[in-house]
């Protein structure tokens, strides 16, 4: 062909769209990603351009580039319908999707032919402005196709959309994607008050230029949880059930709100519900998990707990946390969930396999990597009885330097069995050395210091200990 196949490539590199956007299949389960989009194009009336493009891409990365082309069509037919006066301006990321299949197809005649459209329409687009200019609504369809990809896609995502919300402060998609990605990065991290607030501003914000959303609604409610105010949240569930009593998004999360109130039967009910309109939803199938989880908790505690309803609760629960697993194996938390669910079921060989299995993964973040060690550290702490080995994995889990609420817990849980430990006479050099270096994240260097010492005292020439204990004293 007459197109030389490297200027083109230089040519794609400069379009924006979901090509040049770095989103990796690794972070995500393709299969439930296609699932979620397939079901949010069921039920959302509205333009569904950022759904069909985002789809194409997604059926690109699963190597059917047909289909790719038919989400596409689908969505040029979406822009005519909904933004008929400004077609050119409304395509700029379908024609880059385009270009980039075709290149990848190898028809490089018509990737050409979408690079120019593309090139074209700037030109015209910034004739007032010089070079190429930033758009809002692409800056936008960024950020929602960076929150389809996973957490490490969140502050990007915030980013997108303060981008898109400086040129149009009022505009209600902007609004609702940047509440929604200040939520999801609160779900994650520990936050501070003034994260806090300023998510509860942001939803408020996009709840008024929203009002018939009830997915802001939902999430506005679990951020009042949050802050201890559940009754005032609760009255935005009803609200929300009552506009829209089969919109999945909204059940599941209604569902959670219940789950954290303690209302499991109601949780179950509605999720039941949404499971009905989305048979395959990852989600939903790990909230039933979690739910189920909590009634077995909770009848273990009685005096003489029902025998035959923990069983079937614990079938339950390990069929749905299955469910997850097999749909997205990068579903993490739901490794350690399985695994204790086993464990309760005192199936120990099963949930060894299924934490060895997550355990050798090499491609977990560092918080769910601690989570993992957290909740193995306790299945051989409660359930194997072995506190030697429990203490190895709650500190393989501080070993990860990033500050989490898991991280915490293993702190508490590795302290108190260091303590017992040494208390009962049995505490050997690296036991001192452990808690040394608990006491030092703790920010106790006094302690620290008397624990590396006596760790030296019974191993005296060994470095690490060495070399943390000079740490400490100069830094005092």
């Amino acid at each position: 062909s007459t197109i030389s196949k490297d200027s083109l490539k230089t040519s794609l590199l400069q379009l924006e769209c979901h090509f040049t956007w770095t989103l990796l299949k690794e972070d995500v389960g393709l299969e439930a990603l296609e699932e979620t989009i397939l079901d949010h194009i069921k039920f959302v009336e509205e333009c569904n351009i950022t759904d069909y493009n985002i789809l194409s891409y997604v059926c690109h990365l699963k190597n059917s580039n047909e289909e790719a082309l038919r989400n596409l069509q689908k969505a040029e037919a979406a822009i005519q319908k909904h933004h008929p006066g400004e077609i050119a301006r409304r395509s700029l990321v379908t024609w880059g999707n385009y270009a980039w299949i075709y290149y990848h197809m190898q028809r490089y005649e018509e990737a050409q032919t979408y690079v120019s459209k593309v090139e074209n329409s700037y030109k015209k687009l910034s004739s007032t402005a010089h070079g190429k200019i930033q758009l809002p609504e692409i800056y936008a369809e960024k950020g929602w196709a960076l929150l389809r990809f996973g957490r490490k896609y969140f502050e990007s995502a915030k980013n997108c959309f303060e981008n898109a919300l400086k040129s149009e402060p009022n505009n209600p998609d902007f609004n609702t994607g940047y509440a929604i990605a200040m939520f999801r990065l609160g779900s994650f991290t520990e936050t501070c008050d003034e994260e806090v607030r300023s998510c509860l501003e942001a939803l408020n914000r996009a709840v008024e230029l929203n009002p018939n959303n009830t997915t802001l609604l939902a999430l506005l409610a679990l951020k009042l949880q949050q802050l201890k105010q559940g009754n005032e949240g609760e009255r935005y569930i009803e609200e929300g059930l009552q506009k829209t009593p089969d919109f999945p998004v909204f059940l599941r999360y209604a569902a959670s709100f219940y789950r954290k109130k303690g209302e499991i039967g109601k949780a179950v009910s509605i999720l039941k519900r949404a499971l009905a309109l989305t048979p395959n939803s990852v989600i939903v199938h790990h909230q039933l998990g979690l739910c189920y989880k909590f009634k077995i908790l909770l009848l273990k505690k009685e005096r003489y707990p029902p025998q035959e309803e923990v069983d079937n609760l614990i079938q339950l629960a390990i069929f749905h946390l299955k469910t997850v697993i097999h749909k997205k194996p990068v579903f993490f938390s739901a490794y350690s969930d399985l695994g204790n669910i086993y464990a309760l079921g005192k199936r120990y060989e099963e949930a060894e396999e299924i934490f060895q299995k997550v355990l050798h993964r090499n491609d977990i973040p560092c918080d769910d990597k601690q989570g993992i060690y957290f909740h193995y550290g306790n299945f051989q702490h409660f359930h194997m009885k072995s506190e030697s080995k429990a203490i190895e994995y709650y500190i393989e889990a501080l070993k990860i330097d990033k500050d989490s609420y898991r991280r915490k817990q293993c702190i508490e849980a590795v302290e108190k069995l260091l303590i017992q430990k040494i208390k009962r006479g049995l505490g050997h050099a690296t036991d001192f050395g452990r808690l040394g270096f608990v006491h030092k994240l703790n920010g106790r260097k006094q302690e620290a210091i008397e624990c590396y010492e006596k760790a030296i005292a019974l191993d005296p020439n060994n470095e690490e200990y060495l070399n943390a204990l000079a740490e400490l004293q100069l830094s005092i």
